[in-house]
């Protein structure tokens, strides 16, 4: 697909760039391939550099305020300095590689509400950055992400909807400065003990961490509360795990995971934020659910909230159009 924009910020009769995308399609620890297309404009133009960055839309806090952010969370320069002569044209071809810990878009080709992902191109002319392009990409789940997900729909948990956090998780190797919470209704036969579960995956090269969030129902002279369970699961097993019964399990651990003092749970768990999820939010407010892995579909696809970070304003980063030729 190709996402064309004039950089209005390098000036009428400025050069142009297409981001041209083999396969706007692709999964943790794969890569985005294609190739970034210049045409001069009317007069010879010094470049500086082109890059590319993902970008992506966080949840965050600021004292007792909640906002929508845009986070790049990865650049790849793709050019260093380059002179582009009067409607000379040039084609850079590039391979991105997507980090593991990449949050997921799509399931099964449907968008999950609240995710939005894009790759953005900018170009530095003459001491000034346009952010050119935001081509909007889907990232799909890896088969052990796909089988754990799976087993939630079989065992009747209901999507709710789908958001990244600022944070990270107490106990777990995490290299990018958020985490997605994948949040589910609870399923019939566990609505004595729970209201709701979150499901955070965060992917390496050899398995994933597994993070299951309960939130518990109160007893009759106790209030509610959230338990955290971790657990790992390795991309080698995909095809030798019965993944119903393990979620099953892990569900059954997490809800007995609680203890007598709040804030501690066994060892690799954790309670609510401390040692759970760092910089947890809480519950969140979503669409209603849909049955099955048929309710991970989204709303609109590239949903626009307001926010700032680093002096963007997220609908500049995220330009509502995505005009597409």
């Amino acid at each position: 697909m190709v996402f064309k924009k004039m950089l209005s910020a390098l000036g009428v009769g400025g050069p142009s760039v297409d981001t041209v995308l083999t396969n706007p399609n692709t999964r943790p620890g794969l890569v985005l391939d294609g190739q970034v297309n210049l045409r001069g404009g009317e007069t010879a133009a010094d470049i500086e550099q082109i890059t590319l960055a993902l970008v992506t839309q966080v949840e965050m806090e600021a004292g007792d305020t909640e906002y929508a952010g845009a986070v790049e969370f990865y650049r790849l320069p793709v050019s260093g300095p380059l002179r582009l002569e009067a409607k000379q044209e040039m084609s850079i071809p590039f391979q991105l590689p997507v980090p593991w810990e990449t949050p997921i878009t799509d399931v099964y080709g449907q968008r999950l509400r609240g995710m939005t992902m894009g790759l953005r191109t900018e170009l530095a002319i003459a001491r000034a950055v346009d952010k050119g392009d935001l081509d909007p990409i889907a990232v799909h789940p890896l088969p052990v992400h796909e089988k754990i997900l799976e087993a939630f729909a079989q065992l009747g948990f209901q999507f709710k909807t789908a958001d990244l956090e600022q944070g990270h998780i107490y106990g777990v190797h995490q290299t990018l400065p958020f985490y997605q919470e994948i949040e589910f209704y609870a399923a019939p036969q566990y609505a004595y003990a729970i209201r709701e579960v979150e499901l955070t995956f965060v992917t390496n090269q050899q398995g994933v961490d597994v993070i299951i969030e309960c939130d518990k129902r109160g007893g009759l002279f106790t209030g509610g509360h959230d338990t955290v369970g971790r657990y790992v699961a390795q991309h080698a097993e995909v095809d030798q795990v019965d993944w119903r019964q393990q979620v099953e399990t892990w569900l059954a651990q997490t809800i007995a995971s609680y203890t007598s003092h709040p804030g501690f749970g066994h060892p690799g768990f954790g309670h609510g934020g401390l040692p759970g999820k760092q910089a947890h939010h809480g519950g969140h407010g979503g669409h209603g659910g849909l049955g099955g892995l048929g309710g991970f579909v989204a709303g609109a696809a590239l949903g626009v909230a307001g926010g700032m970070l680093a002096g963007e304003v997220l609908e500049d980063v995220f330009e509502g159009d995505f005009d597409e030729e």
